[in-house]
């Protein structure tokens, strides 16, 4: 009895993507925007590791305590390894051991993959691009306030209008202080109650409610524990989440952690003012769901609707923001050394960008040098190198397929143009040049050189020495 081989899956793991030519170049513009901004408000470039120590990233992420929670892992010997979940713990990591030989503060930034793992969504990837910028040893308001300067001018760089985002800010001093005064101790169910207001914009204020009760059951049939909270609590909480403003906000509690927070959110937009920043919006449901943040805390939100997988309109919220860490670094060190940093995912900045059509892609498709009799490869090697010695991008066709072929080839691939050179044209120093931009209809109908020839408007023989030109009109 023949043994029945099984064959690998070529669908991917949820939450990752195979990414094609166009998205990455996009991408990769988006890129270059961002780094013409860091350059320009005095920002270094660092480049740390995928993977850490799991216990240098340490257990931040909102899930379970295990290292396999949250993050990817493995052990390797007696120490577990991870995929970085993002990139400021590789940072206090970096900073905690060149602490006596960085200037403070220490600026940098750093554009790298993080993975998450974590139940993915619209835009929402378990393997991302992200983008950090952070300031590393400083307690200075000003450097939180030009963090949200800066992501704005980036959104800006990257093509949306200031009325297509908002940067909210709030403050963990807030919410700490809150809880603090509602008698909520429990380590547990401060976690879980921080978790469901930073997920309002997924659940809205019903679905907060429920986190902050008994629990509640998402649309896939999926169960989330509440935090078991009193209903004057819950009450209060949400009132607080109600709030449009600093007085608003002034109103909820007079604990003293929370009037920190209060004064911090003050100084924040007093340096809004000197830097004619308008692009903000005060707004306590911003909590972050990283747990070393202790301070002012922010997120970049977009405005404007985008379609899901399945064609439908969602409100896309967030695609970035950060805050006030100062305890991570002294993780390592037992040395204050505050800092503040912003995260965007650009994966999904590029996810909402490309819905709004505001890129123009042109594939650069390269110019296709048919093989019609391998004798002539000195012919089309001439040919090859002029070409590419005027930067036109060019290649010979490497396959072993006959004529046709050749030219559904160059169809698939996009090209402009393909050369033909036999022996007529290599003895008189000629090529045949064809413009490929109708070839898809014309490529099915031939079969023969002779049928190439007859066709309209099909080509044109010019001297080689008038190539560059012809291809560059």
């Amino acid at each position: 009895m023949n043994k029945k081989i099984s064959k690998p899956p070529i669908d991917l793991p949820s939450g990752f993507i195979d990414r094609k030519e166009k998205e990455l170049v996009i991408r990769d513009f988006l890129i270059r925007q961002i780094k013409e901004v860091m350059t320009k408000y005095g920002f270094e470039f660092l480049e740390t590791p995928s993977f850490e120590y799991t216990e240098s990233l340490g257990k931040f992420l909102p899930d379970k305590d295990r290292p396999s929670e949250g993050v990817f892992s493995f052990e390797d010997g007696k120490k577990w390894l991870s995929l970085r979940y993002d990139l400021t713990a590789p940072l206090a990591r970096f900073s905690a051991k060149n602490f006596d030989s960085l200037p403070r503060p220490f600026k940098r930034y750093q554009v790298g993959t993080v993975w998450r793992n974590e139940k993915p969504g619209p835009g929402r990837f378990r393997e991302f691009l992200q983008f950090d910028a952070d300031y590393v040893g400083t307690n200075n308001l000003l450097a939180d306030s030009e963090l949200c300067v800066l992501i704005s001018e980036i959104l800006l760089k990257c093509g949306l209008t200031e009325k297509e985002f908002n940067i909210k800010i709030s403050n963990r001093k807030l919410s700490k202080g809150l809880l603090e005064d509602l008698d909520i101790v429990d380590q547990d169910q401060q976690g879980i109650s921080l978790r469901a207001i930073d997920k309002l914009d997924r659940v809205g204020l019903d679905g907060i409610k429920d986190l902050l009760d008994k629990g509640r059951k998402d649309k896939s049939g999926d169960f989330t524990d509440g935090a078991n909270l009193e209903a004057s609590k819950i009450e209060k909480i949400i009132n607080f989440l109600n709030c449009k403003g600093i007085e608003d906000l002034k109103k909820i509690s007079q604990n003293k952690i929370y009037n920190e927070g209060i004064a911090e959110l003050e100084n924040i937009c007093e340096y809004f003012k000197l830097f004619d920043f308008k692009s903000f919006k005060i707004d306590p449901t911003v909590v972050r769901g990283l747990e070393y943040y202790t301070g002012p805390i922010f997120e970049a939100e977009l405005t404007f609707k985008v379609k899901n997988d399945k064609g439908l309109d969602i409100e896309f919220g967030s695609i970035g923001g950060g805050g006030r860490y100062d305890d991570l670094v002294k993780r390592f060190k037992n040395q204050d050394c505050p800092a503040t940093g912003i995260s965007i995912g650009l994966d999904r900045l590029l996810y909402a960008l490309s819905q709004k059509d505001i890129f123009s892609f042109k594939q650069k498709s390269p110019v296709l040098i048919c093989v019609l009799d391998e004798n002539y490869n000195d012919y089309y090697f001439k040919i090859l190198n002029l070409l590419r010695s005027n930067n036109i991008n060019a290649e010979i066709y490497t396959g072993s397929s006959g004529f046709k072929a050749q030219l559904k080839y160059a169809d698939k691939r996009n090209c402009k143009y393909a050369i033909l050179c036999g022996e007529d044209e290599v003895a008189k120093e000629l090529i045949t040049l064809k413009n490929l931009e109708i070839g898809s209809k014309i490529s099915e109908e031939i079969e023969s050189r002779e049928d190439w020839t007859q066709a309209k408007d099909a080509q044109k023989t010019i001297p080689l020495t008038n190539l560059i030109e012809e291809i560059k009109k």
